[in-house]
C-alpha cells in the first residue's frame, strides 16, 4: 500500500518475542534526536510533514505503536502466542525498548499527539533531564480535567461492549477520526492512509483498546501513570516549549491547552479556531517551519 507524502522506508525492530515495531529513522545519525509519539487512531503518517520539514538536519525517530500503522497486530487473548497487553505502560516499555535498540541515550526533543502525550511523559518519569524541549500538540498528560465532559463517542468504545464491537468490526473511529478529525477536508487518499491500515477485524484491535485504556477513575490501569507524570510536568516549565492546538478537537480541547499552559507558563503557544484535532494536517504549512525555527532557536 502506497501512501500519499510518506516516502519513507519504515524499519522493523523485534519490540517483544514474535512482536515487530515498525519505525521510521530519518535524517543523520548524528543529528539532534527528535522523537515524534502518535496516538489514537492515527500512526506515523500524522507526523509525515514534520519530518519531511527535518530531516536534514534532525535524526527523526517515529514508532508506529504495536497494533498501529505498519506494526504487528497480536492478539490479547489468554491463549494467544504472541500475546500482548494493550496498556499504557506497554506503550511506555516498547518506547524504552525501540530508543535502546537504537542506542539513543542521550538528550531528545519529544513530538508528541494524541495518546502519544502520555506515552511521551510516561517514558520520561525514568529520567526526565533527558527531554530538553517538548513539542505538544492535541494531547494530554494529566487526568481528565475539571469541567472537561468524557465524550460520549469515546465512552462508547471504552464501556460499551457493543460499541466497542462495532468499532473493530466495522473501523468506526479511524474512519470517523479521518473524516472529522480536521477543518480542512483531506483528499480521499489521505484519508484512506489514516484509515484502511485499520480495515478488519484483526487489524482494529488496538484503536479499541486504547480506548478501553482510556483513565477516568481510581483503579483504572493507566490512572496511576497518569497521576504521577500531571506531578512531573510543571517540572518541565524550564525547558523550550512549543504548544500546537486545534481548538476544534472534540476530546483535547481549551481545558487540556490550559492545562499545558499552566504547568508551563513560559510555552510558545500557537492555537487555531479553524483547526481539529489533526492540527498538522489543518495547519503544517504554518507549522512545520514554525516547529523547525522553535528547533533552531534552542538548540541542544
Amino acid at each position: 500500500m502506497r501512501f500519499p507524502d510518506y516516502p519513507f522506508t519504515p524499519h522493523r525492530f523485534e519490540v517483544r518475542p514474535g512482536i515487530a515495531m515498525s519505525f521510521l529513522d530519518e535524517g543523520p545519525r548524528d543529528g539532534e534526536v527528535v522523537v515524534m509519539l502518535h496516538g489514537n487512531p492515527s500512526w506515523s503518517y500524522y507526523w509525515r510533514h514534520l519530518v519531511l520539514g527535518l530531516r536534514d538536519r534532525y535524526r527523526c525517530i517515529v514508532p508506529d505503536h504495536v497494533g498501529m500503522g505498519l506494526s504487528d497486530r497480536p492478539d490479547d487473548g489468554p491463549q494467544a502466542q504472541p500475546r500482548y497487553d494493550y496498556t499504557l505502560q506497554s506503550r511506555i516499555d516498547d518506547l524504552a525498548a525501540l530508543l535502546q535498540h537504537l542506542g539513543i541515550d542521550g538528550p531528545v526533543t519529544l513530538a508528541l499527539h494524541d495518546w502519544g502525550g502520555a506515552i511521551g511523559f510516561g517514558w520520561a518519569l525514568r529520567d526526565p533531564a533527558r527531554v530538553r524541549r517538548l513539542i505538544i500538540t492535541n494531547t494530554g498528560a494529566f487526568p481528565l480535567p475539571a469541567g472537561k465532559r468524557f465524550p460520549r463517542r469515546l465512552a462508547l468504545g471504552r464501556d460499551s461492549r457493543l460499541g466497542g464491537w462495532l468499532i473493530r468490526r466495522f473501523n468506526l473511529f479511524a474512519r470517523g477520526a479521518a473524516h472529522l478529525g480536521t477543518v480542512r477536508r483531506l483528499p480521499k487518499a489521505v484519508r484512506a492512509a489514516y484509515s484502511q491500515v485499520y480495515d478488519g477485524w484483526d487489524r482494529a484491535i488496538a484503536t479499541v483498546r486504547f480506548m478501553q485504556d482510556i483513565p477516568l477513575h481510581d483503579g483504572d490501569r493507566a490512572m496511576p501513570l497518569v497521576q504521577a507524570m500531571a506531578q512531573a510536568l510543571p517540572g518541565y516549565a524550564d525547558r523550550p516549549a512549543l504548544l500546537a492546538w486545534g481548538l476544534r478537537d472534540f476530546v483535547f480541547d481549551q481545558h487540556f491547552l490550559d492545562g499545558f499552559r499552566a504547568a508551563l507558563p513560559q510555552a510558545e503557544v500557537h492555537a487555531f479556531a479553524d483547526a481539529g484535532h489533526y492540527v498538522l494536517e489543518d495547519k503544517h504549512e504554518v507549522l512545520v517551519p514554525r516547529m523547525r525555527a522553535f528547533l533552531q532557536q534552542h538548540p541542544l
